[in-house]
């Protein structure tokens, strides 16, 4: 059964999903922020730590500065702002209006607990729009804690037009949040 994305459906966030900071010294900012907000740890390796305050796989990530001596914008600070769409079409949807308007995704990727478009604005900072991968939350919290992800914490890169094939033609859900569904 094939479907059809439409690129007009009025597409509602579903929910503020987390943030994500650079930092100049990984270990000092994730010591601030546990200490400040609570927060405990999901998944840490030398370039990142995933942290979350409740039952979300990370509200917050924070990821070692490449060049820890500069300040200037994309060295310290924000990288994104991401948020949770209801569904997967609602993700192919906001992609396919986005690119009607000439807004092209400068990163597509299955991170293994979600499916994401990353779009920079005019000043360089990026906004990530997520759909869930898994049913439950405690499927993306094991997900997080296993050894898929300690191997690959980053994702799979994939081809938004060829996932949007894949979706249209009607291939299941289940088959194209797998990493690797479209590269």
């Amino acid at each position: 059964m094939s479907r059809r994305v439409d690129e007009s459906k009025e597409v509602k966030m579903a929910k503020f999903a987390h943030f994500v900071l650079r930092a100049k010294d990984l270990g000092e900012t994730v010591a601030w922020y546990k200490t400040v907000l609570g927060l405990t740890v999901q998944h840490e390796n030398p370039n990142i730590v995933f942290l979350t305050y409740d039952d979300e796989h990370h509200r917050l990530a924070i990821v070692q500065a490449q060049n820890s001596e500069e300040v200037p914008g994309g060295v310290a600070g924000v990288d994104h702002v991401a948020y949770t769409l209801e569904t997967f079409e609602d993700l192919l949807a906001t992609y396919k209006r986005l690119k009607g308007e000439a807004i092209l995704p400068v990163w597509s990727i299955n991170h293994g607990m979600t499916t994401s478009l990353y779009y920079e604005d005019p000043n360089n900072l990026r906004v990530e729009f997520q759909v869930d991968n898994f049913e439950t939350k405690e499927e993306a919290n094991a997900y997080i804690h296993g050894e898929a992800f300690a191997k690959n914490p980053i994702g799979v890169a994939f081809d938004p037009e060829k996932l949007m094939a894949r979706f249209e033609n009607g291939d299941s859900i289940e088959e194209l949040v797998q990493l690797g569904s479209a590269p």
